[in-house]
């Protein structure tokens, strides 16, 4: 039977009850997910046969919008696709538009774009390791998360001037230099912070409940990821030993090597995904760490090249990628030699990570599609852009 939707239902009679498929939607609003996600599923009884992410609710057309504004303004659209990567949304989109223009950045503004993407990469990892658990029925870890997120949260802000879109990256380089004194209390929040990482060990890691769900559960096979194209902490739990900032450095990650571990698992399930995250996040807070160490060396001078008051980039296309929190960003710049870019198209992280859902649900049973469904760490906005 076909209903007005086109969605077919199997109708048993008499005896062949039990075999009737159950088409259930999740969402479009469901607390499990960040953001507004819909997922179409079909069921036999508790098991998933089918899956299907439904995406779009959440669509702000910002790749169009980035034709109708000029190179100083698409830094704030690209700033709120995945709001909690704002810093490292802003950065792949000045470094496409440097790389077309040929410009270089002064050596200050390159190290403290370092530590600022560093420090929000912590940002964007805390509030999953602590929202993780909370969609699995452990409400403790998210108020640890966010004391953790406040301490670093209170730095962005002093030099930023905002809690969540920052705005701090400018075409040639940062909105202005750090203040006095913020190096210290940024190095004390990162002390603070890696101080009391040990609780998601003690309290999540060490949990036999989390542990029964996530282990086993929800597994990635690597050729799966390399088909859909998923990267980030997904990809190095499921063996996939590839990172941005070590296999083709950019900012000052080519002098870091000896800092930067690419964290990987073999298991490819929902607890290697999220020790994969855990790791990755102690990882950061040691490259803040060398970038405080490097920013103190350094003798003072600028943090930005100056520019033309109508700045136009020259006629071409161009493609920079980033190493974001949740996997490789993508942006693709087309010019016309006008001050608006002809075209620019975002690949985003996790628009590839959540589309290997329709590979992973079909054969779970139902109650492990939110534990599955949490550990690929996306935002909406980041899929529908």
């Amino acid at each position: 039977m076909r209903d007005s939707a086109g969605a077919t239902t199997t109708v048993g009679i008499g005896g062949a009850a039990e075999s009737t498929d159950m088409v259930l939607n999740i969402g479009p609003q469901h607390p499990s997910t960040h953001g507004v996600l819909r997922l179409r599923l079909v069921l036999d009884g508790e098991v998933v046969r089918e899956a299907e992410p439904v995406v779009g609710y959440m669509h702000r057309g910002a790749e169009k919008l980035f034709e109708a504004r000029d190179y100083r303004q698409i830094v704030m659209l690209a700033n709120r696709h995945d709001w909690l990567s704002a810093f490292s949304n802003e950065l792949g989109v000045v470094m496409a538009v440097e790389r077309m223009l040929g410009m270089e950045v002064p050596e200050r503004a390159v190290w403290t774009r370092t530590l600022l993407a560093e420090m929000n990469r912590v940002l964007n990892h805390l509030m999953f390791l602590g929202s993780y658990p909370l969609e699995l029925g452990g409400i403790t870890p998210v108020f640890h998360a966010f004391r953790e997120r406040e301490e670093l949260q209170n730095v962005m802000e002093e030099v930023s001037g905002g809690r969540m879109h920052y705005m701090f990256n400018r075409v040639g380089g940062l909105k202005e230099d750090l203040p006095a004194g913020w190096a210290g209390r940024a190095r004390h929040a990162v002390a603070a912070v890696r101080s009391r990482m040990d609780v998601y060990d003690r309290l999540v890691l060490g949990n036999e409940i989390f542990r029964g769900r996530t282990r086993d559960v929800g597994v990635l096979a690597p050729e799966t990821v390399r088909a859909y194209g998923v990267t980030g902490p997904i990809a190095r739990a499921s063996g996939v030993d590839f990172d941005l900032r070590r296999d083709e450095p950019y900012l000052a990650y080519g002098e870091l090597a000896d800092v930067l571990t690419v964290v990987t698992r073999q298991e490819g399930d929902c607890l290697a995904r999220f020790e994969c995250l855990l790791d990755q996040t102690h990882d950061a807070l040691a490259l803040a760490d060398a970038c405080l160490d490097r920013l103190a060396e350094l003798p003072p001078g600028p943090v930005n090249q100056r520019l033309p008051k109508v700045l136009k980039a020259p006629e071409g296309h161009t493609y920079a990628w980033t190493e974001n929190p949740l996997g490789v960003n993508g942006y693709y710049l087309v010019s016309r030699g006008e001050k608006t870019p002809y075209r620019l198209k975002l690949r985003s992280a996790s628009f590839n990570n959540v589309q290997v859902l329709t590979e992973l649900l079909p054969g779970t049973q139902v109650a492990d599609m939110v534990a599955i469904l949490g550990s690929l760490f996306f935002v909406v906005g980041d899929i529908d852009k």
